[in-house]
């Protein structure tokens, strides 16, 4: 067993410990974008022989569908992949049907931020119409099934730090709706972290963002108006083994594993300002699990650790555990031009204590750890 192989399977079982085992068992479950990163993950932990719920993932209908990211776990018996189409209403229907779902988690998305600028329709009709059409087939069930939205931090937008910040933005905007709060001596009121009663600007956010909260606005609609059970979560960044190359931290530690491996001096990225919040994908899960099992009908939830750094502060750390771990030498950055966005949220930090204080939330796992992980994951994939 690889030393990668070994990491990976003392936190995942360590994740599949905090489980609530009783309330899974047996849950038959749907998942939507089973072969993503985050489902892959879901199903390992759902599919384990501890938790043992019965996994039913909806498979895009294509002739050569990517299972790399589940194909380690197709030999267990509790998992079975249904062909359909979140374009294709009928389809999600017959899924539901067929799986006799008791719990959905739509998870499939166009989630790579830079591909919503190059592509907006797609983006839309991906992120809204399939979520439509997953809301649509539930309200045509004639059962109560409760589905869990993966909502994104991306649909804050532009999050304000403090008043020089608003007053910058204003330069650049002209105008920022929802205003900030401002305090008595009319000074804007810093918004970071983000809470969940946050306003969410359509300003400087991506048709990414954009998309992921007309969903979450239906997801809505259809709880007020049709009595669905939908529970929401805005997951800030997360990340780990299996994410997809074009995110920043397998941007990272990929270039690093090449760095060890091939002996590469560079390591190319875009803006290295932005601030973000990185938890891991199995901490995240674990938030998804407990918004099913205590979450309130139509509510919204941050899942975040808290604690924000900058894309430098990122590599830098990411640097010192390869060095720390590996024989590996210097490696200078370049910036890459294509790899900078139209626009870039300065800011997204996110306050998860309501996740805390209703589900019994917090991240545990170190970044530390997850960043050591992805470099052994991305030496494995060049074996």
């Amino acid at each position: 067993m690889s030393i990668n192989s070994t990491l990976e399977q003392e936190t995942t079982v360590q994740t599949i410990e905090r489980v609530n085992k009783n309330f899974w068992k047996d849950k038959r479950v749907l998942i939507t974008g089973i072969t993503g990163f985050v489902g892959s993950w879901l199903t390992e932990i759902l599919s384990s022989d501890e938790i043992n719920a019965n996994v039913y993932g909806l498979l895009r209908r294509q002739s050569n569908p990517n299972l790399r990211n589940i194909q380690h776990l197709m030999v267990r018996q509790n998992i079975k992949l249904i062909k359909g189409d979140l374009q294709d209403l009928g389809s999600i229907v017959n899924a539901i049907k067929d799986s006799d779902a008791e719990i959905i988690y739509h998870l499939a998305a166009q989630s790579f931020v830079p591909h919503s600028f190059a592509s907006p329709i797609d983006t839309y009709r991906t992120n809204v119409n399939g979520t439509l059409n997953v809301l649509e087939a539930l309200r045509l069930t004639p059962r109560d099934i409760a589905l869990h939205y993966a909502g994104s931090s991306e649909e804050y937008g532009l999050v304000i730090r403090n008043d020089d910040h608003y007053r910058d933005m204003i330069s650049k905007y002209n105008i920022i709706l929802p205003a900030p709060a401002f305090d008595n001596e009319n000074k804007a009121i810093g918004e970071v972290p983000v809470k969940e009663t946050n306003p969410l600007r359509t300003i400087a956010t991506s048709p990414y963002g954009s998309s992921k909260r007309q969903a979450e606005d239906a997801c809505r609609i259809y709880v007020s108006c049709y009595g669905l059970d939908v529970h929401i979560t805005r997951a800030f960044n997360h990340t780990g083994p299996r994410r997809g190359n074009e995110f920043v931290t397998s941007e990272i530690t990929r270039q690093i594993a090449q760095g060890i491996k091939l002996n590469r001096k560079e390591i190319t990225l875009g803006n290295l300002d932005s601030i973000r919040d990185f938890t891991d994908v199995r901490d995240i899960i674990l938030g998804y699990f407990l918004v099913m099992e205590k979450g309130a009908k139509g509510d919204v939830y941050n899942l975040a650790s808290g604690n924000g750094i900058t894309i430098k502060e990122l590599l830098d750390i990411s640097m010192t555990i390869a060095k720390e771990h590996f024989n590996i030498g210097d490696m200078i950055y370049k910036l890459e031009q294509s790899r900078l966005r139209p626009t870039d949220l300065p800011v997204l930090v996110g306050d998860a204590s309501k996740a805390k204080e209703k589900l019994g939330w917090n991240a545990q796992i170190p970044l530390n750890r997850t960043i050591l992980e992805m470099i052994h994951y991305h030496l494995k994939m060049m074996d």
